[in-house]
């Protein structure tokens, strides 16, 4: 067993008095981090813009009054579908400063989708960009609570038949004088997340201010954000997520740190040519990123020399490109997960070493523990548990929209259960599993999909896979691994195949590879493991 030095005892400290918008922006005033760039985006069309946080705390106060003038009450819901831009902060926060609730979605919904979430969420306003406002308005019409329509970027107004639809930044420039921050409580309802649903149907996840507060330990114990210098984050990611409203908005801003993200077509070079620019200290992004770099890049540290921390969370980071990318640009990467309910709680930090493969620790705060869901009993290292979430943490979800019973199903008996399983070794570095229904009984083995994806991932012709189980009879599970290849390799299924025997224990090797172009996914990119069959393929190796 190897010894560390115990984290510190983590004191949360939660006002009565919370408030999200306000603490992001006028925090802030007053103090020299006020004329600091709070943001900046690069556009491919737009170009360059900026605005310190003296500029978004004054912006963010107009739009919580336009929302009053608007007769926007505290609790309406306020949808915002916009791409990265200044005024994705500004409707976001502002929302909250009024004491509404800020309900962000993807610009990759379609109309339909769109209409779906401002139906269930009951949005009294839709903040939108005029791109993308002619396909949604005809999909608009029977939604008894909408009423207002703000639209950004550059263009004509398009008016519509039932809702009133007008230019935000004319509306913003109109308001010279702003009426004081509805006084939420840090209990109170902040913003309005949705995630995919086992009914086929958008989940919404409502959280409180106090969420923010809950994310307090990241600051430490994963980002390493430094105190004796302005941080500058570049994040790879779209805001309507939840990892990225956290890492690359909320967050940040509430400690003064500056953001920069950007809008447009990616590719291999992008990501270093902005840090470079922009003179990053801390990139955030995804493990696709940054195999992206690797791969199709020849970027290296002497290219991003303001580059001191990386960091990476939705999907698990292969060994590979973690091994690459410290020869590369000599730096770890390091990992976090997290859920839409409790945002990011484990993670790897700088005070224990990198153990490949493992989600590294709880940060302090967060006294997760791995539990028996039927008899409440807490499970001993090496057993599998599911990780469950003391329902006193402030940065819990409150609840799940318009879902009673849902809730109820997860939240009792003092507890969250996540649904997730993992397991902690001798040395308390904990080994995330996934869902139960992730994990792949075979022959009486219980066999974990990330185990087997981590090993294929270091294969240098792939470039992505899936692990799932594929019912051969009745009661007969085998697993099966789908590859995705580099566009240049020339390996075979059966080469494949012959990798996983030799770098896996017999009951976790696949006993088929599978290739394919793409997998079922999410519309964040979320691969859907139970859409994935071998309809998708297009070989396979011999069994």
């Amino acid at each position: 067993m190897q010894k560390f030095e115990e984290f510190p005892v983590w004191q949360w400290a939660v006002p009565k008095q919370f408030n999200i918008g306000a603490a992001c922006t006028d925090k802030h005033l007053h103090t020299p981090i006020a004329q600091t760039v709070a943001m900046i985006v690069e556009d491919d069309a737009l170009g360059t813009s900026q605005m310190t946080f003296a500029e978004l705390a004054s912006r963010t106060d107009q739009f919580a009054q336009l929302l009053r003038n608007s007769g926007v009450a505290a609790g309406d819901r306020v949808l915002i579908r916009l791409p990265n831009s200044l005024d994705y902060p500004i409707a976001f926060l502002g929302t909250m400063k009024r004491g509404a609730i800020s309900v962000p979605t993807s610009t990759l919904l379609t109309a339909e989708e769109v209409a779906y979430l401002a139906k269930d969420s009951a949005a009294t306003v839709l903040v939108t960009d005029k791109a993308a406002w002619p396909a949604l308005q005809d999909h608009l019409s029977n939604l008894p609570n909408l009423k207002q329509v703000f639209l950004t970027g550059v263009g004509e107004i398009q008016p519509h038949a039932s809702l009133k639809v007008s230019d935000l930044s004319q509306q913003l420039a109109a308001i010279s004088h702003c009426e004081g921050n509805h006084p939420t409580a840090a209990d109170d309802p902040a913003y309005l997340v949705y995630t995919s649903g086992t009914t086929g149907y958008p989940k919404g996840v409502l959280h409180a201010h106090r969420a923010l507060i809950g994310r307090e330990p990241a600051a430490k114990y994963w980002f390493n954000f430094a105190e004796d210098q302005q941080d500058r984050i570049m994040h790879s990611g779209k805001f309507n997520w939840t990892y990225v409203l956290g890492t690359g908005l909320m967050d940040p801003l509430y400690l003064g740190k500056t953001v920069i993200v950007h809008e447009g077509k990616n590719d291999a070079d992008l990501w270093t040519r902005l840090i470079a620019k922009h003179a990053a200290t801390i990139f955030v992004g995804v493990p696709t990123i940054y195999r992206q770099i690797i791969q199709k890049s020849t970027a290296a540290q002497a290219d991003v020399p303001s580059l001191r921390h990386c960091m990476s969370a939705g999907e698990h980071l292969s060994d590979e490109v973690l091994q690459q990318w410290r020869g590369r640009f000599g730096r770890d990467i390091f990992e976090a997960v997290g859920m839409s309910e409790f945002s990011y709680y484990l993670s790897q930090s700088v005070f224990r070493p990198i153990r490949p493969g493992s989600a590294g620790f709880p940060q302090p705060g967060h006294a997760i523990q791995l539990l028996n869901p039927d008899t409440l009993e807490a499970l001993p290292p090496g057993e599998e548990g599911m990780i469950c979430v003391p329902d006193s943490d402030p940065g819990l979800f409150l609840r799940y929209w318009n879902l009673d019973e849902e809730t109820a199903k997860y939240k009792h008996d003092g507890w969250f259960f996540t649904g997730d399983y993992a397991r902690y070794d001798a040395d308390g570095y904990i080994w995330f599993l996934g869902r139960k229904d992730d994990i792949i009984k075979s022959f009486g083995y219980r066999v974990s999909p990330y185990e087997i994806e981590r090993v294929y991932k270091s294969h240098p012709a792939v470039a992505d896979c899936a692990a799932v189980g594929e019912e051969l009879e009745k009661d007969k599970l085998l697993v099966v691994t789908y590859v995705i290849l580099q566009p240049d390799a020339s390996v075979t299924a059966d080469e494949l195949l012959a990798f996983g025997k030799q770098h896996l224990a017999a009951y976790k090797t696949p006993k088929t590879v599978y290739l394919t172009k793409d997998f079922p996914r999410t519309k964040n990119g979320k691969i859907l493991r139970k859409d994935i069959n071998n309809q998708i393929a297009y070989a396979k190796s011999a069994r």
